[in-house]
C-alpha cells in the first residue's frame, strides 16, 4: 500500500481540511439546533433576516464536502490502520479506540445527515437529539486525537519542511512514526539484502501480507550498492518510509516510539521525485475536483447563483405550489379538513383579554409586507415576498405585550413541531407575521393556509403552518 500520497504531509494537509469543515459543521449545527431548543435565558438576532439561511447553508454545504475529504484522509492512512500488529500495548489500544470512536461517529454522522437532508430516516432513533450528541462526540474525539498528534502536525504543518529538493518525502523518526520500517537505522542497504528479503521483508506473514505485496504490486529493482550506500548515509532523506495520521497521522505510536509496520517503503522511494510530485498533486486535483463537484451539484439548493447546477439537491428552488418548495405537506399533517373548515377562527390568548379571528378580521386588523426566506434544516432555502398581519399588532389586540415570548399551536394532529415557542425578540420584530398570502396570491394549503408564521432568522420547521392558535406565556 506504499505511495507517494501516504505520508505524514499529505496526512496533516487532509487532516486540517477536515478539522475546519467538522468545525464549521459543528458550529453552526449547535447555533441550529439552540434555535430549534433554546435554554430560558437565549435570546437570538433577527437580523440579518437571511442568518439561517447562510448558517444552514453552509452547514449542509461543508458536511457534503466531508465526504470526498473524510475519504481522501482515509486513503492516505489506511496503511497506518492496517499496521501489523494492530496494537502493541495499553497505551496504544487507548489511542486505537479513540482514532475508532472519531472515525465510526464521523461516518456514521455524515451518513445520516445526508439521509436527513432527503427526509428518509431508516433508523429507530430521534435524529435531531442523536445527531447533535453525535456531533459532540466527534469534536471531543478529534481535539485527543490532535493533541496526541501535535508533534507530527508541528514537524510536517509547512511543504518545505516536509520535502527535499527532488521533491521527495523526508520522514523524521524523531516525532515518533510507527510507520517506519523496523530497526531502520541498522538495516541493511536494500541493494545488500537476498531477494527473498526484499519481496518478503517488510510485510506481515500469512493472508494479510500476501495482500499487501498483491496491492503495492511488483518492487522496484534493487539499487546498485554505490547508490544504497549514499541513500544509507541520509537518514533525513526521501529513502524513509512516510509517516501518517489522521489529524495528523492516524496511527502513531501513543508513546512516541512506535516501529509498527503497515507497508514496504523502498517501493513508495523508488520513485524519482518529480514522479513523487505528480502522483501528490495528481492526488490532490482529484479530491479537489470532487469535493468542489459535490459542493457545485447541491449548493444550488440554498445559493440563487449556484441554482443552475443543483443537481443533487434534495429540493429545486422555484418548484412548487406559490413558486415555493415544500417538506411537509397538508396531506401529511392531517389537516385537509380542519384548515379549510368554513368556520376556521385563530384564537390569541393574551394574559387576561382572549380573542378570535376568522381570516377577513385578520386583514381589517392591517397586513404589512416583508421579503423573508423559508430556510428548512435539510438545506434548501428561498426568499418570498409574505403579506400578513404583524404578530405584534396581534398581542396589542389582547393587550399583551410585544415584547412576549408565544406558544403556537397547529392544527397538525401530531408531529414533533405541532406546538412551537417563539421567544419575545421575535415577536416584536416588525416583520414577523401571521402570513395570509405569499408572491402576490392567497397562501397555498401546503404553504399553511389559511395563516402561517413567518419570521426573520428561524428554521423553516418553526414558522408554523395551519396554525389555529396563538398563546402568551411569559
Amino acid at each position: 500500500m506504499a505511495s507517494p500520497n501516504r505520508n505524514a504531509r499529505s496526512a496533516v494537509v487532509w487532516g486540517r481540511l477536515l478539522g475546519v469543515a467538522f468545525v464549521v459543521c459543528f458550529g453552526t449545527g449547535v447555533y441550529s439546533h439552540l434555535l430549534q431548543d433554546p435554554l430560558p435565558w437565549m435570546r437570538f438576532p433577527t437580523r440579518p433576516t437571511q442568518l439561517y439561511q447562510f448558517t444552514q447553508g453552509l452547514h449542509i454545504t461543508a458536511g457534503i464536502a466531508i465526504i470526498p475529504l473524510l475519504l481522501a484522509k482515509l486513503n492516505v492512512v489506511m496503511p497506518a490502520l492496517a499496521q501489523v500488529p494492530p496494537v502493541r500495548g495499553v497505551l496504544h489500544l487507548l489511542e486505537r479506540l479513540s482514532i475508532a470512536v472519531l472515525v465510526s461517529a464521523s461516518i456514521v454522522q455524515v451518513g445520516t445527515g445526508l439521509l436527513n437532508t432527503y427526509q428518509w430516516y431508516p433508523w429507530p432513533f430521534p435524529f435531531r437529539q442523536v445527531h447533535n450528541a453525535m456531533a459532540y462526540v466527534i469534536i471531543g474525539s478529534l481535539i485527543v486525537h490532535i493533541a496526541s498528534k501535535l508533534p507530527i502536525i508541528a514537524r510536517y504543518w509547512r511543504a518545505r519542511d516536509a520535502y527535499d529538493a527532488d521533491g521527495r518525502f523526508v520522514a523524521d523518526p524523531t516525532v515518533g512514526s510507527e510507520l517506519l520500517p523496523e530497526g531502520r537505522e541498522a538495516r541493511p542497504a536494500l541493494g545488500e539484502r537476498t531477494a527473498d528479503e526484499q519481496a518478503v521483508g517488510s510485510y506481515p506473514r500469512g493472508l494479510t501480507g500476501r495482500l499487501l505485496r498483491w496491492v503495492d504490486g511488483p518492487a522496484a529493482p534493487a539499487a546498485p550498492a554505490g547508490a544504497a550506500e549514499t541513500r544509507a548515509a541520509r537518514p533525513d532523506s526521501a529513502s524513509a518510509a512516510p509517516d501518517l495520521s489522521l489529524g495528523a497521522g492516524l496511527g502513531d505510536g501513543a508513546d512516541g516510539t512506535g516501529t509498527g509496520r503497515a507497508s514496504r517503503p523502498e517501493h513508495d522511494h523508488a520513485l524519482p521525485g518529480p514522479r513523487q510530485r505528480i502522483a501528490r498533486r495528481g492526488f490532490v486535483a482529484g479530491v479537489t475536483a470532487a469535493t468542489v463537484g459535490v459542493v457545485a451539484l447541491t449548493a444550488g439548493q440554498s445559493n440563487r447563483l449556484l441554482e443552475p447546477l443543483n443537481v443533487f439537491g434534495a429540493r429545486q428552488r422555484h418548484i412548487g405550489p406559490d413558486d415555493l418548495p415544500v417538506n411537509r405537506t397538508a396531506r401529511a399533517a392531517g389537516v385537509l379538513a380542519t384548515a379549510t373548515a368554513a368556520d376556521w377562527a385563530l384564537t390569541v390568548v393574551g394574559p387576561d383579554v382572549t380573542r378570535t379571528f376568522s381570516r377577513a378580521e385578520l386583514v381589517a386588523l392591517g397586513t404589512a409586507t416583508a421579503d423573508l426566506p423559508i430556510s428548512c434544516v435539510e438545506g434548501w432555502s428561498q426568499m418570498a415576498s409574505w403579506r400578513g398581519v404583524r404578530v405584534r399588532d396581534l398581542l396589542a389586540s389582547v393587550q399583551a405585550d410585544p415584547a412576549s415570548a408565544l406558544r403556537i399551536t397547529s392544527l397538525e394532529k401530531s408531529g414533533g413541531y405541532r406546538v412551537t415557542e417563539m421567544g419575545p425578540e421575535y415577536a416584536s420584530d416588525p416583520t414577523t407575521l401571521l402570513a395570509l398570502e405569499v408572491n402576490g396570491k392567497t397562501l397555498d394549503l401546503d404553504h399553511g393556509f389559511p395563516a402561517r408564521v413567518i419570521a426573520p432568522g428561524r428554521p423553516g420547521v418553526l414558522q408554523t403552518k395551519w396554525i389555529g392558535k396563538i398563546e402568551v406565556i411569559r
